[in-house]
């Protein structure tokens, strides 16, 4: 059995012991435990996968098992990570732990909430160290299930509508998917569904490929939050208890990117290569869209909101550029983004629970009541806007230079209009800023308000060094990832060479 089991089954070690917790305090502590256990495991698969490559380890996958689940349709348990792989499992570790605490004092139904929370947790986990096509669906239903019952029941605001058109819209995503995946799976004539084997086949004829591409890229394109199918994510958001915010901004939105680029681009080389100008307009769409929307809000949790489907669809611009660096560059959004987002939904649940409200036009001085809450607040947005020595400087800018790389003026000029979003983010990060930190305190009661609690201090200082640390220190995971997007560029551009 692979080291790599252990993200399953601690998780579900997890569901016993909240199964059999009699009190909150039992919740915390198991909670407390396998979320512990998770962030030292991922750390050291980190180092570990890190030191193997050093030492000349160039195998595609490292950690791989497979054993036969279902022989009559070839399905297999199949595991395996590389270094997107690795750097994704990271992440969700990080934000499992931090939304532990970010969720120590939620009430009611504890014990309930958890278990739904871990079950999601165990979805992403799978999804990222599958290399077999079933398998990985499974995990990513998994994934989503959880999200209708966390958001419809510890919600807030229309919660109930947010709930079911979140899922409504995630599972259409899914009926295009299992038809892609099936379609890839029936032409290319494997004898199995493992995605390395699949494409070192590569016989799936080009005008098949045409017609699953865009089932493929749309269906995870769906949870990327690709224009015009993000209208979900806004609602979700709003609604979702903060941790749920945290895990589905943060780690589950990442599915789409990770899996058009596994499955999509890395399974039909030519659809991609000939198909990307249109999903390219549709993602700077996306980018400048989301910025632009986000402007005009005056809810925190909207405005970050929309500021996700901004910077998830700088993910999928990325990739449609297929040039290595900027591919490099969309896996470190997706990290940078699942970093800071977590960080500035986190700060926006801890002062909606102590004001009461998330909406700019009733918030102000909240610098002089709540000054750690605040200052947090204000690392978040100079993260999400791109200040060196953040996350966010070093994704944005290994996109864009990867994306200035294609000398055709398309490409180009779509550079340049993805480009104006880094202003508008600018605009509507620091006009809130300005608005809820140091204008005047509007309400009296808020003199009343109590700062962060050790366990709220704990989860989002844990963020804050994190986002800090990839920004001054990025180079460990830009070679960790580049190192697996180019044997996968690779082989696109070569396919796409012998068809010509």
């Amino acid at each position: 059995m692979s080291i790599l089991t252990l993200f399953v089954v601690i998780p579900v070690l997890m569901l016993v012991g909240l199964w059999l917790a009699k009190n909150d305090n039992q919740v915390r502590g198991v909670m407390v435990v396998g979320a512990s256990a998770l962030l030292g495991l991922a750390i050291w698969l980190t180092i570990t996968f890190i030191q193997m490559r050093h030492a000349g380890n160039t195998e595609l996958m490292l950690f791989t098992y497979s054993t036969p689940w279902f022989a009559p349709l070839n399905i297999a348990y199949s595991v395996g990570v590389d270094g997107i792989s690795v750097v994704m499992l990271l992440l969700s570790a990080v934000i499992v732990f931090t939304g532990t605490f970010a969720s120590w004092q939620l009430e009611p139904m504890k014990k309930e909430y958890f278990l739904w929370f871990v079950l999601l947790s165990i979805g992403v986990f799978g999804f990222f160290i599958s290399t077999d096509l079933f398998t990985m669906f499974m995990f990513y239903e998994v994934a989503l299930i959880p999200m209708y019952l966390l958001i419809g029941v510890w919600g807030t605001g229309p919660k109930e509508y947010a709930a079911m058109k979140l899922t409504l819209m995630l599972m259409g995503g899914s009926a295009l998917l299992i038809l892609g995946i099936l379609g890839i799976y029936y032409f290319s004539g494997a004898t199995t569904m493992n995605i390395n084997e699949i494409a070192a086949l590569h016989n799936i004829p080009v005008a098949v490929q045409k017609v699953f591409f865009p089932f493929i890229f749309i269906g995870f394109g769906v949870l990327g939050a690709l224009f015009p199918f993000h209208t979900w994510s806004p609602d979700g958001h709003a609604s979702a208890p903060t941790a749920v915010s945290m895990l589905h901004a943060g780690v589950l939105m990442k599915l789409g990117g990770y899996g058009c680029f596994r499955i999509a681009m890395y399974l039909l080389p030519e659809a991609a290569q000939q198909l990307s100008w249109i999903f390219l307009v549709l993602t700077t769409c996306s980018v400048v869209y989301g910025a632009l929307a986000a402007c005009v809000q005056t809810d925190l949790k909207y405005i970050n909101a929309y500021s996700s489907v901004s910077h998830c669809g700088m993910v999928l611009f990325a990739l449609c550029m297929m040039t290595q660096t900027a591919i490099t560059g969309a896996v470190l959004q997706m990290l940078s983004h699942g970093l800071m987002t977590a960080l500035f939904f986190a700060c926006i649940g801890m002062i909606y629970h102590r004001a009461g409200t998330r909406d700019v036009r009733y918030l102000g001085g909240l610098m002089k009541v709540l000054p750690f809450l605040s200052v947090s607040y204000v690392i978040a947005g100079l993260a999400n806007l791109g200040l060196p020595g953040f996350s966010g400087f070093v994704a944005e800018m290994t996109i864009f230079v990867g994306s200035f790389q294609n000398a055709d003026t398309f490409h180009r000029v779509c550079t340049i209009i993805a480009c104006t979003s880094i202003v508008v983010t600018a605009v509507y990060i620091l006009r809130v800023v300005g608005k809820i930190l140091f204008q005047k305190v509007p309400n009296k009661k808020f003199f009343e308000l109590h700062d962060a609690t050790w366990d709220e201090r704990l989860a989002i200082g844990g963020l804050i060094f994190c986002v800090a640390g990839l920004g001054l220190f990025p180079l460990w995971a830009s070679n960790v990832i580049s190192g697996a997007v180019a044997p996968i560029i690779n082989h696109i551009m070569s396919t796409t060479a012998a068809a010509l």
